[in-house]
């Protein structure tokens, strides 16, 4: 009987102690864990870029396209047409440019006056390099460019005030990815000393395909340079050798020369 009552007690005990270790164990302190603020990510060499894109500049594009008046180029019945009367001239390919496989036979067409800014950049670029520069894309048609933009979403729309004007055959796109950092700075070096001429716009691409979009603007080629021409004398006034010279130094008068008559070599020796 005394064993019985002895075992209950015990038992009824068991709650209380559970109670008293529970309140003598201390409640752990949280520490307040430091955040450490990541670095911002240092882009890489080729990230690196001169021309960035932007609302303005497809703005300024679009506003260099019709300065000279040109049309954007709906179908491959309205290309055909333009290449009929050589306002379209096929992508000279040799030695100085070459054009990706994977460009269409039928888009490897762009203005006159873009030819001869590829040919001239392009033989700059091989003197560096020998190596050639090459267009991974030119021409396009409003068709092209609305399937284009189901498979690039950064790519500028078909219509519009900041619609792409590879419409209009002024524009190509010349590769980049792959190139090395001496090669990147040599094309950027000269296509910003013809940007501060406004003979270009560009554009560095780096997502679905790095390269630089290149708008040859009416500017293009170089203007001509001053020259001196002899001032003809009245019949009868003689004049020392002396005399003539600083009367025809004072005499400058330019010429008119055809858009796409710029000697490559003026381009090397301007700007390599």
């Amino acid at each position: 009987m005394r064993r019985g009552l002895l075992l209950l007690l015990l038992l009824s005990l068991v709650p209380f102690a559970g109670a008293l270790r529970a309140q003598s164990t201390p409640t752990p302190v949280r520490t307040q864990r430091t955040r450490r603020h990541k670095k911002p990510r240092q882009p890489k060499w080729w990230e690196y870029r001169v021309f960035l894109p932007s609302h303005e500049n497809l703005l300024l594009q679009n506003a260099a396209a019709d300065a000279l008046g040109l049309e954007r180029i709906k179908d491959d019945k309205a290309l055909k047409v333009l290449e009929a009367d050589a306002d379209l001239v096929p992508i000279t390919s040799n030695k100085y440019v070459c054009v990706s496989p994977k460009l269409e036979a039928k888009r490897r067409y762009c203005r006159p006056w873009v030819d001869t800014f590829l040919q001239e950049l392009g033989q700059a670029y091989y003197v560096e390099f020998e190596e050639p520069i090459q267009v991974n894309s030119a021409v396009r048609t409003q068709k092209t460019q609305i399937k284009l933009l189901h498979i690039n979403r950064n790519a500028a729309p078909a219509h519009g005030d900041v619609a792409s004007v590879h419409l209009t055959g002024m524009a190509v796109d010349l590769q980049r990815r792959g190139l090395t950092r001496k090669q990147i700075r040599f094309i950027q070096q000269k296509l910003l000393y013809l940007s501060n001429l406004g003979m270009v716009i560009v554009e560095e691409e780096l997502s679905n395909g790095s390269c630089f979009h290149v708008v040859v603007t009416g500017e293009y080629p170089y203007p001509p340079k001053i020259k001196n021409i002899p001032m003809p004398f009245p019949v009868g006034i003689t004049v020392t050798p002396a005399v003539a010279a600083t009367v025809n130094r004072s005499q400058v008068h330019t010429t008119v020369r055809p858009r796409i008559a710029a000697p490559v070599a003026s381009f090397c020796s301007t700007i390599h």
